[in-house]
C-alpha cells in the first residue's frame, strides 16, 4: 500500500481510537445528570433542563462514539454466513459493502450540514420549556458524521490491504 494510505489509516484509527476511549467515559456523564433529576425531582424543585441534556449527552455519546465501534468491528453484522469466512474473504465481501456505508454516511453527513447550517441561520431552538438552541448538538453530530465516514474509509483501505496479503 502507498504510504499515504499508511499514514491515513494510522492517523484516522489513532485520532478515532483516543476519541472513542474518552467517550466511554460518556455513561458516567449520562448517570451524573439522571441522578440529579431523580434528586431534584424528590427533594427539590424539577429541574427542566436534566432531560434535554440527558438526550444530548447520549446523542454525543452514540454519534462520538461510532467511529470506535466500527474501528473495533463491533458494529452489527448478519452472521449467518460471515462467521465462516476466512479472513480474506470477509475482506473482499467487506470492500464491496464498505461503499453502502460510505454513501449513508455521505447522505447524513449532507443532510446534517444542512440541518446545522439552518440552525445556525435561524437561531433554531428545541420546542420544550427549557428552549435551548441546537446548533451545539447538530455540530456535535456532523462531526460524529465526518468521524465514522473517515473510519469507514480507512477500514475500506484495511480490507484492501487484507485481500493484498499486507496488514496495515
Amino acid at each position: 500500500m502507498p504510504a499515504f494510505v499508511s499514514r491515513y489509516v494510522h492517523f484516522v484509527d489513532g485520532m478515532n481510537r483516543r476519541i472513542g476511549r474518552i467517550m466511554m467515559y460518556g455513561i458516567f456523564v449520562m448517570i451524573a445528570i439522571l441522578l440529579w433529576s431523580s434528586f431534584s425531582k424528590t427533594f427539590i424543585l424539577p429541574s427542566l433542563w436534566t432531560l434535554e441534556i440527558a438526550q444530548f449527552a447520549m446523542v454525543t455519546y452514540y454519534i462520538m462514539g461510532g467511529p470506535y465501534s466500527i474501528q473495533l468491528g463491533a458494529n452489527v453484522r448478519m452472521d449467518l454466513f460471515y462467521g465462516d469466512w476466512s479472513p480474506r474473504r470477509k475482506a473482499q465481501v467487506d470492500v464491496i459493502t464498505i461503499f453502502l456505508l460510505i454513501f449513508y454516511l455521505g447522505v447524513l453527513l449532507y443532510g446534517a450540514v444542512d440541518s446545522t447550517s439552518y440552525s445556525l441561520e435561524y437561531g433554531e431552538r428545541s420546542s420544550t420549556a427549557w428552549r435551548p438552541y441546537m446548533w451545539p448538538i447538530k455540530i456535535i453530530m456532523c462531526f460524529g458524521f465526518f468521524l465514522m465516514l473517515l473510519q469507514a474509509i480507512s477500514e475500506f483501505f484495511k480490507d484492501l490491504a487484507k485481500i493484498r496479503g499486507v496488514e496495515l
